[in-house]
């Protein structure tokens, strides 16, 4: 276990007292520990130290874990917050709704020691990376999301986990239709603007922590999609898409017009046969089919559709 001399500050909400004991226990040699026995007290906690990373009991009295993720993602402060939801229910419909709320990952109770310390780990971890792409330079200087050296980083980590845990891990390869055309009816000021509202829209609209997006080169974006399967990594691709159809571009004579992205989508489990620079042409492939299909679509790569 790395140590980390208490540098990141982990928020236990949970409304049972012998949880919150047996947590502390685990995570306090390593991380600075805070504590809330209810969803308000937890809220008013991430709001006023904004922790590293929450973890969240899903059954609390008055608020859920449900209803306090939902308010923690409306909040500016506190909306890219990882939270790892810690319960008592096993079945998939719980598991899937705390997922499609922006949930990083599941803890089962009763809690096992290395678990809990690998899990917490391995969002600690991600939050270095993130915070090292900003000190090296791995942002790029227009958009200001991560550039393609500083996705290929956190790609790289993500297949390894998700190889590791046998989880699924998704790619999105984005592409802004007839870009040229628009940048030289309205000159490369204004298409630079249009670069940066995508990047926006696209950040905007990968809710969860663990999601990421870089701008690939020229009008090309990619986003990464960790613990997400085909079916999911779609759902979020269309939203994407509709995201960008309707964003407001300058046109002729002050006119609105409409930027529209095309979209290629590989999804996957890593194995050891398999290699990340693979996984990037089957999601640029995806892409390719968009564009010839008529552009402004989302295609799924025919090896997802194969298996």
């Amino acid at each position: 276990m790395i140590d980390y001399s208490k540098e990141y500050t982990v928020l236990i909400a949970d409304d049972d007292e012998a949880s919150l004991v047996i947590l502390f226990g685990i995570l306090s040699p390593w991380y600075h520990i805070l504590t809330a026995s209810s969803g308000a007290q937890a809220l008013s906690a991430a709001q006023e130290h904004s922790p590293d990373l929450i973890l969240l009991d899903i059954v609390m009295p008055k608020m859920s874990g449900f209803e306090v993720i939902g308010k923690l993602k409306e909040s500016a402060i506190t909306e890219k917050i990882p939270v790892i939801f810690i319960t008592g229910l096993s079945d998939p419909g719980s598991e899937e709704n705390g997922l499609n709320l922006g949930a990083v990952d599941y803890i089962i109770k009763p809690f096992n020691q290395a678990v809990v310390r690998a899990r917490v780990n391995t969002q600690i971890k991600l939050i270095e990376q993130m915070r090292m792409i900003e000190q090296i330079g791995l942002i790029d200087p227009l958009t200001k999301i991560a550039n393609r050296r500083g996705f290929e980083n956190r790609l790289n980590a993500e297949w390894f986990r998700s190889r590791r845990e046998s989880q699924p891990i998704s790619l999105l390869m984005l592409d802004l239709d007839d870009f040229k055309t628009y940048n030289d009816t309205f000159g490369h000021p204004q298409g630079d603007l249009a670069l940066q509202a995508v990047a926006q829209a696209l950040s905007d609209e990968l809710r969860r922590s663990s999601d990421f997006a870089a701008r690939w080169g020229g009008e090309e974006f990619i986003a990464l999609l960790p613990n997400l399967d085909s079916a999911g990594a779609a759902e979020v691709a269309e939203r994407i898409r509709k995201r960008i159809e309707t964003l407001p571009m300058p046109g002729d004579g002050g006119a609105e017009m409409s930027i529209t992205v095309s979209v290629g989508l590989y999804s996957v489990v890593p194995t050891a046969e398999m290699s990340i620079g693979d996984s990037i042409k089957q999601a640029d492939r995806a892409l390719y089919r968009a564009k010839e299909s008529g552009k402004n679509k989302i295609a799924i790569s025919k090896q997802i559709a194969d298996e």
